[in-house]
C-alpha cells in the first residue's frame, strides 16, 4: 500500500467510527449528537476522496 491509500483508508475508518457512534446516539434518541456525528463522518469521507493528486496541481502555468 502506498501513502495515498493509507491516508484514504484512515479517513474512511474514522468515518466508520463516527457513523457507528451516530447510530448509538440515534438509538438513544439523542438526535442532535447523531446529526453532528453524521456531519463529521461525511467530512471524513470527503477528505478521503480528496487524497491524492488533484487535477489543478498537475496543470502547469505558463
Amino acid at each position: 500500500m502506498n501513502a495515498v491509500q493509507v491516508k484514504k483508508e484512515a479517513f474512511l475508518k474514522e468515518a466508520g467510527y463516527f457513523f457507528k457512534d451516530a447510530s448509538v446516539h440515534a438509538d438513544q434518541g439523542d438526535l442532535q449528537s447523531c446529526a453532528g456525528l453524521i456531519l463529521k463522518a461525511l467530512d471524513k469521507e470527503r477528505m478521503a476522496c480528496g487524497v491524492g493528486p488533484q487535477v489543478l496541481h498537475l496543470i502547469k502555468t505558463r
